[in-house]
């Protein structure tokens, strides 16, 4: 569906679920020149340029994605910005936060202000994240105040841990004078070097070299003890994937140290028994953990401990995909099913609220990044809705996916939970 812009629209009808505001109830809500003019009880706004009719469905503030990979510069045989987004809003996402592991590396002003160039053809806000040293080589840190001058809202080396002390220290220093987050990749590489999967029975009966739990723990238990020591830092894990790192997590929260984390889809769905046959469209970094990792995932998304659920969006060109498992490239692509895996697996199937997940998409990863006047609908605010119905049924079907590229696990599969309209800044973006 095209973007059709208006000056007013009157969402109606709907129930609308903004943990933020703390509102679980039927209301209506007036949309004017981009931000949120009026939200009341249903019948009580009078007159707008359009109305949509919002009966039955959810309305909530616009999904946030705080870890997704567009590809641009450098890549765009896998992703672009335009592609890209367009899956976002298909997936009810209305901002994303880009990674810079891209070719080259997103670590300067020039490139932080490129990715925010009208001429990239985004359809959803784009929030630039930029490297935390100079061609992510961990080495050198790179100039984060002009950085965040230029619109970056975090900083990290993604695809890449900062491993040595020292660094990570300084990072988190300078993060913190400046109320920059530092987002971690948890993977203490001299230790996985050569895996393709996590290390369990599964690995050992495929005979492939597996990463263990503890090449993430030991990474997130050393980043939160400096985290704790340093004051007003900022840390957030990425793509949090085992029980051992949570314990990390936990003890930072209990700290009242500024920790947050996030968990994606896969890792609160499939587990290594999910890998069979050397299917490449597994295969992950962080790969997919034992059945109790993700027991122990679904616990803490319950339990307030997981700030945000991200999707870790990574796409391939086929050719990257279809080949050995062990020389395949990492990732996923997972905007477009990111809320149909939540609610048919956390609400449906695990009994976690509705408001629950709808946090986890909104008012969660605000807070991560400080994006303020989005992750909630309240008055001011940033005129980005998403509308789903929760209990519609629809079966995924990755060749009509309006990413670029095709490499999920989750083809074919039937879900429930469907986006039916994602509106950015007032406009609808997407239209089921």
């Amino acid at each position: 569906m095209k973007t059709r812009s208006t000056n007013s629209l009157l969402i109606k009808g709907g129930h609308l679920i903004d943990p933020a505001a703390r509102i679980d109830a039927p209301m209506d809500i007036l949309l004017e020149e981009g931000r949120v003019a009026e939200v009341a009880l249903p019948h009580k706004i009078k007159g707008a340029d359009e109305k949509f009719d919002a009966r039955g469905l959810i309305v909530t503030p616009g999904f946030i994605d705080l870890h997704v990979h567009l590809r641009e510069p450098g890549q765009a045989h896998k992703e672009t910005i335009a592609t890209g987004t367009a899956a976002a809003a298909a997936g009810g996402f209305t901002s994303v936060c880009t990674m810079p592991n891209t070719a080259p590396v997103a670590d300067s002003v020039e490139w932080v202000q490129w990715l925010r160039q009208p001429e990239r053809g985004a359809v959803v806000n784009v929030f630039p994240i930029a490297a935390a040293t100079h061609a992510s080589k961990g080495a050198t840190l790179t100039d984060f105040r002009s950085l965040q001058r230029a619109g970056a809202i975090a900083v990290t080396d993604d695809g890449k841990p900062i491993l040595e002390d020292d660094i990570m220290r300084a990072a988190l220093v300078l993060g913190g004078e400046l109320n920059f987050p530092v987002v971690q990749h948890a993977e203490d590489t001299r230790m996985t070097e050569h895996c393709s999967m996590h290390a369990g029975a599964r690995s050992f009966r495929m005979g492939l070299r597996g990463m263990t739990a503890a090449a993430e723990a030991d990474i997130v238990e050393r980043d939160v003890q400096l985290a704790m020591q340093i004051p007003n830092s900022r840390l957030h894990v990425a793509h949090l994937s085992t029980a051992d790192a949570l314990k990390g997590v936990r003890r930072g929260k209990r700290a009242r140290a500024r920790v947050t984390c996030e968990v994606t889809p896969h890792h609160f769905t499939l587990t290594d028994d999910d890998v069979r046959d050397y299917d490449s469209r597994y295969k992950m970094n962080p790969p997919l953990r034992s059945a109790s990792d993700l027991e122990a995932i679904l616990v803490a998304l319950a339990d307030g401990t997981v700030d945000a659920i991200a999707t870790d969006h990574a796409p391939h060109a086929a050719h990257e995909k279809e080949m050995e498992f062990e020389r395949a490239a990492f990732g996923i692509t997972g905007l477009e099913t990111a809320l149909a895996l939540a609610v048919t697996r956390l609400h449906r199937e695990k009994r976690i609220p509705l408001a629950r997940v709808v946090e986890l998409f909104t008012a969660g990863p605000a807070r991560c990044f400080d994006l303020r006047g989005r992750g909630s609908l309240g008055r001011g605010c940033f005129a980005d809705v998403t509308i789903f119905d929760p209990k519609r049924k629809w079966t995924f079907e990755a060749a009509k996916s309006l990413s670029k590229s095709r490499n999920t696990p989750f083809d074919g599969w039937q879900l429930t939970g469907k986006v039916v309209a994602t509106i950015v800044g007032g406009k609808v973006a997407y239209g089921a």
